[in-house]
């Protein structure tokens, strides 16, 4: 349990510290003066000043933060200039230093997703389908199905991709299916029977031939035989090509992530317009800690891996047009191009706070929904293997 709460606060820590450490970095290179660079949230169990920045220990352990000179616009209408507060920059400095935090985001997931593609291999088109998993209670499951069973044929013609097999699986519905597969053990009986006497798997060369009953209206995504397919395997190269392949596929990989997030955050927002409540499907962070200690117990390549998948949704969630957000202070500058002056401090203050509000608000409804979720479904691990392919 103490090794599961390390690892929860440990990949928290990581993500909102790389964050930070993108504005810190920008920031000092702008010339802006960091009054506090905090290892953790206060309260402060130690500091130090080192060449004119305050760095903090505290106790909170979750990440850490920034504090720049003139962050607030509340600094901008005090008369005194120091030459080396934020808002005294130019709008390319201060916009450099905002979204700086999200591109050290995405190039955290982009570095974690390489280092497991490094390791785990290359995923690559192959001519075989291999099973990863089968539904709960579905045909599949019933009759025998097994992860990593290498499927050869249907019904005596060969499944040479994903796409092959669903097309002759869909052409069968409600009807009985005849599914050859190779399996690390050969089959050594002639034959096995189920309950009711009837032939359902059969030794073919050392192979299994299952005999499966597809359905007609299968529940939602599980398809009419409940299993989970795929023709990529992991390919390894030479072990000097590894490192450069990886980081392509581990760019690839954040790109996809920061689009599925696009996708649902858009489905979320239409949701609670339409629908007045929080879908489901979203975590906060009781179902990111629950998520986690799940992961956790998965392996060190599914621990990297969901730290990139949380790393670019904290990029995508800082750079919305949100007041208290990166993005939403983004918009202030923009307006201040447009408009040739500043916005007011007490604007500013007040939409950040109401904003602050209100993601507070919606934190609290996601938090309730979370701990709903844990108590009724404690299934969340089967969900979750149909992203996390390196279980």
């Amino acid at each position: 349990m103490l090794l599961t709460v390390f690892i929860v606060f440990l990949v928290f820590s990581v993500i909102v510290l790389s964050h930070e450490l993108g504005h810190f970095l920008v920031a000092k290179k702008a010339g802006i003066k960091i009054e506090e660079f905090g290892f953790g949230y206060p309260p402060r169990i130690i500091g130090k000043k080192i060449r004119g920045v305050f760095y903090s220990l505290n106790w909170l352990p979750f990440g850490g933060f920034v504090r720049l000179l003139g962050e607030d616009l509340k600094s901008a209408s005090e008369k005194t200039k120091r030459g080396n507060a934020f808002w005294e920059k130019s709008k390319r400095a201060r916009i450099a230093v905002l979204i700086a935090g999200v591109t050290a985001n995405f190039l955290l997931a982009v570095i974690v997703f390489s280092i497991v593609y490094s390791i785990s291999g290359i995923p690559t088109k192959s001519n075989e389908v291999r099973i990863y998993g089968t539904a709960e209670n579905s045909p599949a499951a019933q009759i025998g199905l097994k992860e990593n069973d290498l499927i050869l044929k249907v019904d005596g013609q060969e499944a040479t991709s994903m796409e092959n097999f669903i097309n002759l699986v869909d052409e069968r519905e409600n009807q009985e299916i005849k599914i050859l597969v190779k399996r690390d053990e050969q089959c050594q009986q002639d034959s096995f029977a189920n309950e009711d006497g009837e032939i359902k798997i059969i030794c073919q060369g050392g192979n299994w031939l299952f005999l499966v009953d597809a359905r007609e209206n299968p529940p939602e995504g599980e398809g009419s035989l409940g299993v989970v397919i795929s023709d990529m395997q992991m390919k390894k190269y030479p072990l000097w090509q590894m490192p450069f392949r990886g980081a392509v596929e581990g760019f690839k990989e954040a790109i996809l992530w920061a689009k599925l997030i696009v996708s649902g955050l858009g489905q979320i927002m239409v949701n609670i317009f339409t629908q007045g409540k929080v879908p489901s499907g979203v975590a906060g962070p009781v179902g990111i800690f629950h998520i986690t200690s799940i992961v956790a117990k998965s392996g060190i390549l599914a621990v990297l891996q969901f730290v990139g998948i949380l790393s670019v949704n904290l990029a995508i969630l800082n750079i919305l047009p949100f007041p208290a957000l990166d993005g939403g202070r983004l918009v202030f500058i923009v307006y201040e191009a447009i408009t040739k002056r500043r916005p007011k401090p007490s604007f500013e203050a007040w939409t950040n706070a109401a904003g602050m509000g209100l993601l507070l608000l919606f934190l609290a409804l996601v938090t309730i929904n979370d701990v709903k979720r844990i108590l009724i479904s404690a299934n969340a691990l089967t969900r979750l293997k149909e992203f996390l392919p390196f279980w």
